[in-house]
């Protein structure tokens, strides 16, 4: 099992993370994807706007995502923090969200996989993203992975 992160470790990644995650937002959605659609390793990146669950003010994350048919599978691994990232609380809150890839918008519906289906998919995901195995490894929460279906 990897190393769980120290408080100072989760404070900087956390800035980080809000700072890396701010400018990327921002550039695609001013150039409709052409810059961000792509992550470390070739993973495709999308935008994930949710409610806030107590603002209830749109709040928007890049996110790696895997295609499945019309679906479109995340993971809320937040790089192995203790906790869940803000943008599954709020989809959990309200499960009505938008998600953008390249210049194409579209409403879709979260849930949550169940267990069974989060192991179908898991393989799928860290051959997208092989840090999810780390980030999995280095928490005791149980990663969610999420199914979103066009509404």
């Amino acid at each position: 099992m990897s190393k769980p992160m120290s408080p100072i470790e989760q404070r900087a990644l956390a800035v980080f993370s809000k700072t890396f995650g701010s400018l990327h937002t921002w550039l695609y959605q001013k150039t409709d994807g052409k810059i961000g659609s792509r992550f470390t390793g070739g993973a495709p990146v999308m935008l994930l706007t949710t409610r806030g669950r107590k603002s209830g003010l749109p709040r928007t994350s890049p996110l790696l995502y895997l295609r499945d048919g019309e679906r479109i599978v995340v993971v809320a691994s937040k790089g192995g923090f203790p906790n869940h990232p803000a943008w599954y609380l709020n989809l959990k809150a309200n499960p009505e969200v938008e998600v953008q890839i390249g210049d194409i918008k579209q409403a879709m519906r979260a849930e949550t996989a169940t267990s069974e289906r989060k192991a179908k998919y898991w393989p799928r995901l860290i051959a997208v993203y092989p840090p999810y195995q780390q980030y999995q490894a280095r928490t005791d929460r149980d990663i969610p992975v999420v199914v979103l279906r066009p509404i």
